[in-house]
């Protein structure tokens, strides 16, 4: 991985994680006192896949049930009271964190934050970002397949805004405002 790369995937997790996930990580691992093998397996992805987004040589973390379990793991030791937790208890809480089945948007979905400026928010950008951040090209594509038998403007807008070009979003944009 060239050093580029790394930077611009480091600049991308403050876009979406609010810091480099390499920070935040090493943050939960000190707080847990826990190797990396240890989280990687709360988190359901390899040690590798973990070493590689603390790296910054990936920027994304593609599965939302991983991301809703890191989320959960950072609530848990930002916590204010997490240093008074016996032990036992964080190990539990730890075990239910590892064995949730589904995420739950409204309740772990950190905000991605907005630009600077944010009365210039330009919406086709926070839609990709959105988007982008929620799932890989390859799973958008994949969701958009199953819905387009039934819900072909939903696929669509999936495809546009998901995988397609910021020009083709506009104009699909302005089309469907006009």
């Amino acid at each position: 991985m060239t050093e580029d790369v790394v930077a611009r995937n480091r600049k991308r997790q403050v876009e979406w994680y609010g810091e480099p996930l390499g920070e935040l990580i090493r943050r939960v691992l000190d707080r847990l006192s826990m190797s990396q093998a240890g989280l990687a397996e709360i988190l359901g992805l390899s040690a590798p896949m973990l070493s590689q987004l603390m790296s910054g040589n990936r920027a994304k973390i593609s599965n939302p049930m991983v991301y809703s379990r890191l989320v959960a793991v950072r609530a848990l030791v930002d916590d204010p009271s997490f240093d008074q937790l016996p032990a036992k208890d964080v190990k539990l809480r730890l075990d239910a964190i590892r064995e949730e089945a589904s995420p739950t948007v409204t309740t772990t979905r950190v905000p991605l934050p907005l630009p600077a400026d944010a009365g210039q928010v330009d919406p086709v950008a926070v839609i990709q970002r959105l988007l982008r951040a929620a799932a890989s090209a390859g799973e958008i594509e994949q969701a958009a397949a199953m819905l387009a038998a039934e819900y072909p403007d939903l696929a669509e807008f999936l495809r546009i805004y998901g995988n397609g070009r910021t020009a083709e979003a506009r104009a699909h944009l302005s089309r469907t405002l006009a």
